[in-house]
């Protein structure tokens, strides 16, 4: 079997020493150059031709992000960029993710070296996904035990009635971008959304940010009892499960750290777990581009409570990992690409009797 060939770029010897280790210890993957600035893997990446790039952020002689653009412009490759975990680190790696990279690897703010090992196994999965991703050009340590929604929350057979529609969407890899290619085309009366991408606690502030400064519809980091309204997106924080609950004849979020569930906190299980228990037939699904399986048991109660879902098809998706997984356990109703999810959504929510909404 071919190995996985991995081109690293750091300016710390430290990092690109460690990094090594991590991937070379793998049967599956190996190092064939490491590089300290953008210049010297400009030449390795010419005579090596890597199948994935590790690439820092903030180095000498070129910044990560230009060398980025440039090498999505003219080599277009998996990328995986290399973070602090910062509010500037996760700005900059939000703008790497709309260049074209595939994922982000976190780095640690302190005592670098044990905690890039606690990161190896994150770090070779997503290589592993980054060797198969899809890449075009732009327009901790998992050991918690194997747990479902059940951890956080019961299912329910006894569900309150509503007529308030909202949409509830999941996604994990390349998720970032998609999820912004949706929210852009939402209107401002569309229903109320909410989110989990899975990303850490530093970067979902910014992301939720980013989104607000570019889309008509409100975007905001989701806080525990607020109200859902329409014309606003939830996007559940990095360190607590995103879920969905009702007051009197509101519909609120709540925030849990109960343990991750499919390794990740928030999941996309216990949100559409959630809404499968206190929505039901008034809420529309939509799972997007991700690595593993996460949300496609929470898809199928959705289902099977009367929600209407929605799977990103393969040719659009970065990994086609959720969406796949969904729609292979008959969680899905219809399957679209990206560029028209939000225009399915949306007159799924006008043929639903919702508001009037513009689509």
């Amino acid at each position: 079997m071919k190995k996985i060939s991995v081109v690293v770029i750091d300016d710390s010897a430290l990092i690109r020493k460690i990094l090594t280790e991590i991937i070379n210890s793998q049967p599956d993957m190996h190092v064939v150059g490491a590089a300290p600035d953008p210049l010297v893997a400009r030449e390795m990446i010419r005579s090596l031709n890597p199948d994935v790039l590790t690439l820092d952020v903030e180095m000498p002689k070129m910044d990560g992000l230009d060398f980025l653009e440039r090498l999505m412009r003219l080599r277009p490759m998996p990328v995986l960029m290399v973070s602090t975990l910062t509010e500037r680190g996760s700005e900059i790696t939000l703008r790497a993710l709309e260049l074209g990279a595939v994922d982000y690897i976190a780095k640690p703010k302190i005592d670098i070296s044990s905690g890039m090992k606690e990161y190896a196994v994150q770090i070779v999965d997503k290589i592993r996904v980054a060797a198969q991703a899809r890449i075009r050009r732009p327009l901790p340590l998992q050991v918690a035990p194997k747990l479902t929604a059940d951890a956080v929350l019961p299912a329910l057979s006894n569900r309150i009635a509503s007529t308030e529609k909202l949409i509830i969407i999941g996604a994990s890899t390349g998720g970032t971008e998609a999820i912004k290619e949706v929210l852009m085309r939402m209107p401002p009366d569309c229903p109320g959304i909410l989110i989990t991408q899975h990303m850490p606690e530093a970067f979902t502030k910014s992301f939720a940010n980013r989104l607000n400064n570019l889309c008509r519809i409100v975007v905001t980091e989701a806080k525990d009892g607020e109200r859902i309204l329409a014309g606003h997106a939830y996007v559940a924080p990095g360190h607590s499960h995103l879920l969905l609950k009702r007051s009197g004849a509101s519909y609120v979020t709540e925030l849990s750290q109960a343990p991750p569930v499919n390794h990740h906190r928030p999941s996309v299980d216990v949100l559409f777990r959630s809404a499968a228990n206190y929505a039901g037939k008034n809420a529309i699904g939509v799972i997007l581009t991700g690595m593993g399986k996460d949300g496609a048991a929470g898809m199928l109660e959705m289902k099977k409570a009367g929600a209407y879902n929605f799977a990103q098809d393969e040719a659009t998706c970065v990994v086609f990992g959720m969406p796949k997984e969904a729609i292979s356990i008959g969680a899905v109703d219809e399957t679209v690409p990206l560029h028209e999810m939000a225009k399915h959504v949306l007159s799924r929510v006008v043929s639903m009797g919702a508001q009037t909404v513009r689509v």
